[in-house]
Formats: C-alpha cells, structure tokens, sequence
C-alpha cells in the first residue's frame, strides 16, 4: 500500500535537473516535460475523499441556460488596451517566444486576469471570451495579444516534440486511426474527454470547420461524485497506478516510451484536491508495447473504466460552440473536455483553425501541489525533446 501525502515539496531526481541555456531559451525557463510521478505520493482509494465539494464541482445545467457565467465579452477599452500592448510588443522586435507580462502591460485588464485565474485553478475553471478581432488584427498581431494575454494566466510550455509554445489546432491529413504515431489534434477525429499536459489550456478560433468542432466540457470533480455513487469500482481502477501512457515517440535520448501513472490522484498535503489526468487516446494507442510483453495489456477492468468514464463524461457536460474570434480556457486539474469530428469547407475556403495555449501554474504560484518532481518548476508539465527550442509558428506546420 501506498504511504500517505505529504506536504513536503518534491525534490527533483538528480538526473532529471537541467539547467536551461539563455541561447537556447530566452527567460531561462525549459519545458520540464513527461515523466512518471513519485509512487510515494500516490495514495490509496481509501485515502481519497467520499464526496468533492465546493466550487470546482458543478452541472451542467447551471451554465446551459445563463452563458453569463461563463462568457466574458472583450470591452472596446480591453480590445484598445491589447491592441497598444500587442503593437508596442511587435514594434519592439522581441521574438514571440520572449513574450511576458513585463514586455506585455495592460494594466486595466491585469486585475481581472488575476480574478480569472483564480478562477480556473480554485473556481469553476473555465471561461469563454467573445470578441477578440481576429480578422481585422490577421493571425501574427492575434498571436501576439493572445500570448500576452496567457501570460497573465500562466507560463507557456511547449506542446510538442518541435517546441511549439503556440500550437495550432488543425487538420492536416494525417491518419487518425494512426493513435501510436499521430496526435488527434493534428486530424479531424473526435477527442474523446482529456486533460493536456498543462494546467490550462487555451484556444483561440481563427476559422471555424463547414460542420461539427464543437467543444464538450465537464467537470471531473462532478463526474468524481458520480462515480463514487453509481460506479466505485471504476473510481478505485481510476485511483490505482496502473496506467500506462504513450509518449508517441516525443521523448529526450534514453528516455521511456510510456509512462506509469494513475487515472485520478490527490495533491499532497492535508485535504488534498482530486486531480484527473487521462487521454483514452494515449493508453489504448501502447498495444505495440503490451503485445511484447513490455506492458501489461488493458485488463477488462480497465476496459469497462475507460467506457464508463468516457459515458459519465458525456452525460454530465456542458456543450460549447467556439466562434471566429472566441477564446476558450480552462483548467485541466478538474476539467476534462473533448471535440466533435468536423468536416472542413472545400478548397480555397480556409480549413478550421484554432491557435492553442498549454500555460503552467506551479505551486509557489497558486498551482496545485501535484505528486510530480517538477510540481514547483515555473514551466511543469508539456512536451519537451533533448533542448528543443520553443518556436512559436504562426500556422500548423
């Protein structure tokens, strides 16, 4: 059986710290990265809470009616003040990748960004904003005022093996059914509900798809207490470190290919809060790995978790359509989200399109204290290669 939390602060394994080269990256921050948990921190089922209360847990019918408490419309000041900063960023010659609150002022927006991001660590953990002019700004001066903007939210981390701290959500023919090598975002397949590698995420609609591309949320914690009642043999699969994700090859020389993890887990300390880290995608794609016996394969037990999951998830989520000019973010500790398949208009029209954010909150910042080495790091969690540099490309490549 697994110890008990504690409070203590993970220390980083010795051959995990590297320093972060002031020519490879510019604040002296790196992408930490994937990497199992510490087992020591991971607890027993019954160590986890009966019931979550409190403001992370909600219905959806408390938001499908009022999207007045979920939807922020940008004010002609807020857009004036973000226009000033993003221009004054872009006539200062400073890479996109070098962009943070101090080269990025709006201090009339700056305290409610500060609101909102306590919001989405310790609230409800989402929002959509309405009215970011994308098509009269084009795509290199939205990037600019929407990296800004993250930068009051988080610390960007990158999001892929290539070092992308602006990811682009776009299809781009790849095979979906391809799970062992190809990213879903990178398609356009149904995600089923998941939680990125960040603390937030965030997406911003440049084009919207001919048909489908429609956004599901749901908060885990809601679904947590729906388990607990109706399935807590599934809860108990969710809690215990059995899961293997894929890495998909986006791995540092003499890394593992997969990590070993659970499905749901507690922060340290007294009261800890549930967190959810889960992509179906990700563990059903390892079969190259349990076929040879590397691996366990998926046990019925875990077969059934993963079908219930995806089942409770649907049932209880909030569903969301994202505009031309919309921002979504939320908070990946208790919120899982998925995506409709979609079907993009017919050439020369643009296909869809959405820049995202993957942004770390760490814990001497109010992020969560998560049983993971890097859990104070500025820059926990994301995708980082060797000491791939972050690029942040202005379009899917």
């Amino acid at each position: 059986m697994a110890p008990a939390a504690t409070a203590s602060a993970p220390t980083a394994p010795h051959n995990l710290v590297k320093e972060a080269p002031l020519h490879i990256f510019p604040d002296g921050l790196r992408t930490t990265g994937q990497h199992d948990p510490l087992y020591e921190h991971i607890v027993p089922f019954e160590k986890f809470p009966k019931q979550i209360t409190g403001p992370t847990v909600w219905n959806p019918e408390e938001y499908r009616s009022k999207p007045e408490k979920w939807t922020h419309q940008f004010t002609a000041d807020q857009i004036e003040e973000l226009s000033n900063a993003a221009d004054a960023f872009l006539a200062s010659k400073t890479p996109l990748t070098g962009i943070t609150k101090n080269n990025f002022r709006v201090p009339v927006l700056a305290p409610y960004l500060e609101k909102l991001r306590l919001d989405l660590i310790d609230g409800k953990g989402f929002i959509l904003f309405k009215g970011f002019p994308v098509q009269l700004w084009g795509n290199h001066k939205s990037a600019v005022a929407y990296m800004g903007l993250g930068t009051y939210l988080g610390y960007f981390v990158s999001q892929n093996s290539r070092g992308h701290v602006l990811g682009h959500v776009k299809d781009l023919g790849e095979d979906s059914t391809q799970i062992d090598k190809v990213r879903i975002y990178r398609t356009n397949a149904r995600q089923f509900f998941h939680a990125d590698d960040s603390d937030i995420v965030g997406l911003l609609c440049i084009t919207k798809a001919m048909e489908g591309g429609e956004s599901d949320l749901v908060s885990s914690h809601n679904v947590y207490n729906t388990l607990a009642v109706e399935r807590p043999d599934v809860l108990k699969t969710l809690t215990e470190p059995i899961w293997y994700f894929d890495r998909k090859g986006e791995t540092s020389a003499g890394e593992k290919e997969f990590i070993r993890t659970s499905v749901v887990y507690l922060e340290r300390g007294e009261n800890g809060r549930v967190y959810t880290k889960w992509d179906p995608y990700y563990v059903r794609s390892l079969t190259r790995f349990s076929d040879a016996g590397i691996i366990p394969p998926l046990s019925d037990a875990q077969l059934d978790a993963i079908q219930v999951l995806e089942d409770t998830c649907n049932r209880l989520s909030l569903h969301m359509i994202l505009d031309v000019g919309d921002i979504q973010f939320l908070a990946n500790s208790h919120i899982l989200h998925a995506r409709t398949s979609y079907t993009d208009f017919a050439p020369p029209a643009p296909r869809r399109h959405l820049m995202r954010l993957w942004l770390a909150t760490p814990e001497s910042e109010g992020g969560w204290k998560l049983p993971f080495w890097d859990s104070n790091e500025k820059k926990r969690g994301g995708i980082q290669v060797d000491d791939q540099a972050p690029v942040a490309p202005l379009d899917a490549e």
